[in-house]
């Protein structure tokens, strides 16, 4: 019985709905994924611990549980570490530097206003009331505040929730992957997915050891520069490395800025823009090339339109999420021949394919001239 050919370009209109499909969702399962987006690649981060314990004949359940409980332990001694530092920084933001502050944010108003005749509108300052009637909307209420806080907290206690199921049933996960993909060899599907998991692995483990090399040198050209709350700019500015492209532009803006204002010379909020720039250089030269290598492996394009699209859909976290759920699609797409097109779109640019091509045409013709000959 002779099987129908779906031509190719009713099967890419396919697969083009059913991505429309699942941005839609994203949108409006917003709530449910982002929690388990996030224990998702936690999981993955743990799962080679939990394969540690359970060789030593530890049950799952119970390895899960440990893995869990000691990530818990490390997450509440960096939030705590972080609490006290700001909590310092914000002590120490008195009224001196309020006034710094409203003496430039003046000054900067006087003088759009005289040199280009626009006025910013804040010739007495910076006002705090106008910028919280700004951002507050007039149906706010009590009520609704504490609604949107229980479904913070809802949300934060959902994560050590999933992390714990999905660290137990992720051999279920994968044997549910190799069905869907059952026309494929098993053995080599469970290959595929394991190596998914080690690049996510991989990618996060590595983001995070650039990110605390980044702290580290941040906060140390901030000490030597004599800037104060070194520490504290210096780890977000490493943090914020999470996010391509966008993220160190934002980490140097707050030393910067309260560079700006508490120091006397302009040499120094002008030494940390450049050294921040330098250092950021050499990571994308040579730190990270070095620690996560091609683990991702996706071109700057795809890059930074996930981006826009994570940042569209789902926010900060949307655009922090985005290129492991980029690098996981390409690898899934890999898995079949009528998506690896796709995969190789996501995929850096593969310089010599048009030199072999070129070769094989040459090939072509010279053999059909030796037929010819013959």
């Amino acid at each position: 019985m002779d099987t129908l050919k779906v031509p190719n370009y009713i099967k890419s209109v396919y697969i083009a709905l059913l991505i429309i499909i699942i941005v839609f969702f994203m949108i409006v399962a917003k709530k449910l994924l982002v929690p388990l987006f996030i224990s998702g690649y936690i999981a993955m981060l743990l799962t080679s611990s939990c394969n540690f314990l359970e060789r030593r004949k530890i049950p799952r359940s119970i390895s899960a549980f440990i893995c869990l409980f000691l990530f818990i332990g490390v997450i509440a001694g960096i939030f705590i570490f972080a609490y006290f530092e700001v909590r310092g920084f914000m002590q120490d933001v008195g009224t001196n530097l309020s006034d710094k502050l409203n003496g430039f944010v003046i000054a900067a108003n006087n003088w759009c206003f005289e040199t280009f005749g626009f006025d910013l509108g804040m010739r007495n300052g910076f006002e705090m009331k106008k910028a919280v009637a700004i951002v507050q909307t007039d149906d706010a209420s009590p009520t609704q505040l504490i609604f949107t806080t229980l479904g913070t907290l809802s949300d934060i206690v959902l994560l050590p929730v999933f992390i714990f199921f999905l660290l137990i049933y992720r051999d279920h996960l994968a044997i549910f992957i190799t069905k869907v993909f059952r026309r494929q060899n098993n053995d080599g599907l469970l290959e595929k997915m394991t190596s998914i998991r080690k690049i996510v692995h991989a990618y996060l483990l590595g983001s995070g050891k650039v990110m605390l090399i980044l702290g580290v040198v941040n906060t140390g050209v901030l000490f030597a520069l004599g800037i104060e709350h070194a520490i504290f700019f210096g780890m977000f500015a490493g943090m914020l490395n999470i996010i391509p492209y966008l993220g160190p532009s934002l980490g140097v803006i707050l030393p910067f800025t309260f560079a700006l204002l508490t120091k006397d010379s302009a040499f120094y909020p002008i030494a940390i823009v450049v050294a921040f720039t330098f250092i950021q250089l050499l990571e994308s030269a040579f730190l990270t090339p070095k620690i996560t290598g091609g683990n991702v492996n996706l071109n700057a394009l795809v890059t930074f339109i996930g981006l826009l699209i994570g940042g569209y859909i789902w926010g900060i976290m949307g655009m922090i999420l985005i290129i492991p759920t980029i690098a996981i699609l390409k690898k899934l797409f890999e898995l079949s021949p009528d998506t690896q097109p796709y995969a190789y779109l996501f995929g850096e640019e593969d310089s010599n394919w048009f030199r072999r091509r070129e070769r094989r045409s040459k090939a072509k013709v010279a053999r059909a001239e030796g037929e010819a000959n013959a």
